[in-house]
């Protein structure tokens, strides 16, 4: 690991910079599932998950975090194909919705507005098909609902408190990452190798580690998005819960401390596959000289901090986009190189401590692999 602030390689088909001024983002705010089973997905994310009802009906629920005082976190809609419709973004101001429109629009990505909202709870809103295919929602205008994080007679002993986080998956990561740093997003932490090639990278607005997170692959695809507990004892209750409940298969990775981020995590999966991370502890990032760290992608400690393996479905498994009609975006390969095939493929290598060939540190090996039972 080592903390730089040189920016990535020039991308080969980088994405033009809007003349006009990008809106001021605050924070990621909600997002938008296309579940099959309505009723299976309800039990799931409030029946175990524990997020909270705000309004529903037979075709759609809309549900929030424990400190949440805007109407919904996430959206469960019915639909015939597991994806998502919307990684929803709030905006300082009514302008801010304005400024989204036009700076899209210039970048000759598809928009669609509405100045009642797209969704209950939600005003004037704005929904672009993206540059990387991915479909946003930008708004302001929100309905304030009961912030419960006093109503602690509700609290369970795996509360989910707030969203934390989207992470998507994209095939050329830098063209991604310049793109979202000119829409006003900034770089905490990334992952590389020695020939320049970039494997991930998490960006923030809200002084965080971030709001949404780029992870190399097939793309657009959603990877993750990510509820926060308070503590990394919220986590361990969630699994003794679904220990309880025989529903430990939903367990996908973790629990177990990230490198990247510091995050305490845990991977779930929904019924219908959608991945779902619950996250705690990481760091403040909103200093304007906050440090980029950069990790190299053969370093083990990455990934898991200590002793779990990343199994091979969290690298390849991710989760469809629609457009702006509600089809399926399609995917474009990635060229560059896998991280799961440089770090545990046939010729992978992992360390721990680089440059340690003798195994000197404490007499305890330098270099090894992360493998578990994954082969």
């Amino acid at each position: 690991m080592t903390t730089t602030t040189a920016p990535d390689p020039a991308n080969t088909n980088p994405i033009p910079t809007p003349t006009l001024p990008a809106p001021d983002i605050v924070r990621c705010a909600s997002m938008e599932l296309v579940v099959t089973d309505l009723a299976a997905s309800r039990a799931f994310y409030v029946d175990v998950l524990g997020l909270h009802v705000t309004e529903e009906d037979d075709e759609v629920i809309y549900l929030r975090s424990f400190e949440e005082f805007i109407h919904h976190n996430l959206i469960l809609r019915k639909g015939p194909v597991a994806a998502v419709a919307a990684f929803s973004y709030r905006v300082r101001t009514p302008e801010d919705v304005d400024r989204a429109e036009a700076w899209f629009q210039e970048l000759g990505c598809r928009t669609e507005r509405r100045r009642d909202g797209f969704v209950k709870g939600l005003g004037d809103s704005v929904r672009v098909q993206d540059p990387l295919g991915f479909p946003y929602e930008f708004f302001h205008e929100v309905e304030h609902v009961e912030r419960l994080h006093m109503r602690y007679d509700l609290y369970s002993a795996g509360e989910l408190v707030r969203l934390d986080h989207f992470n998507q998956v994209t095939p050329d990561v830098p063209r991604g990452r310049a793109y979202l740093e000119s829409l006003g997003f900034r770089v905490t932490e990334d992952i590389k190798d020695d020939q320049g090639v970039t494997y991930a990278a998490w960006m923030h607005r809200k002084g965080t580690v971030h709001d949404t997170a780029l992870t190399g692959g097939d793309g657009p695809r959603m990877h993750h998005v990510a509820f926060s507990t308070h503590e990394k004892h919220n986590i361990i209750q969630i699994c003794d819960k679904l220990g309880a409940l025989r529903m430990s298969d939903h367990i996908e990775r973790g629990p177990g401390r990230h490198g990247v981020s510091n995050a305490f995590y845990l991977y779930i999966t929904d019924p219908d596959g959608h991945r779902v991370e619950i996250y705690t502890q990481d760091y403040w990032t909103g200093d304007p000289d906050n440090p980029v760290i950069t990790w190299d992608v053969h370093d083990n400690q990455r990934r898991d901090w200590w002793g779990n393996p990343v199994v091979p479905s969290w690298y390849t498994e991710a989760s469809p986009v629609l457009d702006l009609d509600g089809n399926v975006v399609e995917t474009v390969a990635r060229t560059d190189s896998s991280e799961m095939e440089v770090t545990i493929g046939a010729d992978g290598f992992s360390y721990t401590r680089a440059g340690d060939e003798d195994s000197t540190y404490r007499g305890e090996a330098a270099k090894g692999f992360k493998l578990g039972n994954q082969l």
